[in-house]
């Protein structure tokens, strides 16, 4: 037998067609700007989404569970109230790599670059209290015949 195609379409064909584009439309994302963050071994990948308050979410956990110390939250927050945007933005991080410090350095600078790109005119404040400038120290490698990088064996004498 064979068969006749037609150009028409069945009205199922048509539907899903049309929910096809509806769903297009809706998932359409507004504007969200991202930037990375250094500091030590740890890299961190911030993501800064306008018009959404929302909790600061640190690799799928809320800042305040991946971040208990008070003092690690409060240098996170820093460009936020430096530049009076603490509720004006949804920002999700990823972070790898490096200790606790190093994660929070990397963050901060992440949050502080994402900020100056999603407003050119916040890029002063934060260039000012330097926290678009990477902090490269390093941790500095030990030496043979020493206790560490720079520590040496205690000397005895007999």
């Amino acid at each position: 037998m064979l068969e006749v195609k037609s150009n028409k379409k069945t009205e199922a064909q048509v539907e899903r067609e049309e929910v096809k584009s509806s769903n297009e439309t809706k998932g359409k994302k507004e504007e969200e700007y991202w930037a990375t963050g250094k500091r030590k071994e740890a890299i961190a990948r911030v993501k800064l989404i306008p018009q959404k308050k929302g909790p600061i979410v640190v690799n799928h956990r809320p800042m305040e569970d991946y971040f208990p110390l008070f003092r690690w939250q409060k240098l996170i927050k820093q460009p936020l109230v430096l530049t009076n945007s603490l509720n004006r933005y949804k920002i999700v991080v990823n972070v790898k790599g490096g200790g606790v410090s190093g994660q929070v350095g990397a963050v901060r600078q992440g949050l502080s670059r994402v900020l100056a790109k999603a407003d050119s005119e916040l890029r002063p404040i934060l260039k000012k209290e330097g926290l678009l400038r990477r902090d490269s120290r390093q941790k500095e490698r030990k030496k043979y015949g020493q206790r560490g990088a720079r520590a040496k064996f205690q000397f005895t004498k007999r």
